[in-house]
């Protein structure tokens, strides 16, 4: 896939971990230069080099990674560590967990580099924003504290995809700069505000000891402009390879949903047209204390795209057409646009394996909005990167 904008020598450099597809280079724009990419999943390895090559990509266990692996000095080292630990569905392990705790490989990473005299001027993490709480705290204060530690000042942000995207993806992103970096005043304020500092990442700011609290840094981003594509634009009349359920598989699915929800599936029908929404099966609590199947449906935008693990993480879509139900799976390239992937990214073949690229992925407008109002700002880039994508 070509990159958006023509790149120059002066072009600042990063270092994409758990790189998946490369995501945060398709954000980040054709103004960066990848020096190295890393991912231990050779499906995904083999999207990224489908879209990227190979040139910067490592594909292994970022255990298994030493500083002298890293080229050159990296302006921006950015790290989207598996979530499987810190999130709700998860067993609670936290950042002791095996997977989340990859966390710590990425930190040891960035401090060799550090005293190799080659440390990032930016280092950003993302995850769920589960990460505020797990562990009743203790990871998140991990987190900043790791920050601290390495010669960062840090600051969080919880960002919602559904600013950029019809999908409904909040994510925490912790973009910490080195210390001896200067912060242009306009890109901080003096306290938390606005909606990328909601009350859940403020109370678990607030939890914080002193020490970690009063080198916080309170980030200033413009909210992103009303988001151009609707749910109904980016989901295919019929899309190939995909097949609607049967009538009596759609029929089942709506015995599945409370009178809430299937108030919003009679309301669709009666407004007439076309609406077109989306569908979750989870397991509730039912009555007796016992477990129950449950379907969820929103005719607004879409539900926080998950990897195919399970029954439950696959999204449904809904088509009410003249009174009419219709339902199938999404579909792999639905479950891209939803990413904020072109059209011509290219997708795995297989379809689990393309939804678990899309499901695992950072929203890419979102990195492009971090990129622009944050992370050019603070390395001094010209108007003509932060304009780029």
């Amino acid at each position: 896939m070509a990159e958006s904008s023509v790149r120059t020598s002066a072009s600042p450099g990063f270092y994409e971990f758990f790189a998946g597809g490369g995501m945060v280079r398709a954000g980040l724009g054709g103004g960066w230069r990848c020096l190295f990419a890393n991912d231990f999943d050779p499906k995904k390895a083999d999207a990224y080099r489908a879209n990227w090559g190979d040139e910067a990509l490592r594909v292994g266990d970022i255990a298994g990674l030493a500083a002298d692996d890293l080229p050159g000095a990296a302006d921006l080292m950015w790290g989207s560590f598996p979530c499987q630990d810190l999130s709700l569905a998860g067993a609670g392990a936290g950042l002791g967990g095996t997977r989340s705790g990859t966390f710590h490989d990425f930190w040891r990473l960035a401090r060799a580099l550090a005293g190799d005299g080659r440390a990032a001027r930016i280092v950003a993490v993302e995850n769920v924003c589960g990460a505020l709480t797990s562990s009743g705290g203790r990871d998140f204060e991990i987190i900043c504290r790791t920050y601290a530690e390495a010669g960062y000042r840090c600051g969080p942000l919880v960002i919602n995809a559904d600013g950029f995207l019809p999908q409904s993806r909040p994510r925490l992103f912790v973009i910490g700069v080195r210390e001896d970096v200067a912060i242009p005043s306009a890109l901080t304020r003096p306290a938390a505000a606005g909606p990328f500092h909601p009350a859940t990442l403020r109370r678990a700011a607030d939890r914080l000891p002193t020490n970690l609290r009063t080198r916080m840094i309170w980030w200033r981003l413009p909210e992103p402009e009303p988001r151009p594509a609707t749910l109904e634009a980016l989901i295919e009349p019929d899309p190939s390879g995909g097949r609607w359920h049967s009538a009596a598989q759609t029929a089942r699915l709506l015995t599945l949903m409370s009178p809430a929800n299937l108030a919003k599936v009679e309301l669709a029908r009666q407004e007439g047209g076309r609406r077109v929404g989306t569908l979750y099966r989870r397991t509730r609590s039912d009555a007796s204390g016992g477990k129950a199947q449950r379907a969820e449906a929103r005719f607004d935008i879409a539900g926080c795209l998950r990897t195919p693990g399970g029954g439950s993480s696959r999204q449904t879509v809904l088509v009410v057409e003249a009174g009419v139900v219709r339902s199938r799976l999404m579909s792999a390239r639905e479950t891209a646009r939803l990413m904020g992937l072109p059209d011509g990214y290219r997708l795995p073949d297989s379809y689990s394996a393309a939804c678990h690229l899309t499901g695992d992925g950072v929203a890419v407008p979102v990195v492009r909005h971090l990129a622009r109002w944050l992370f050019e700002p603070l390395l001094g880039e010209p108007a003509r990167f932060r304009a780029a994508a």
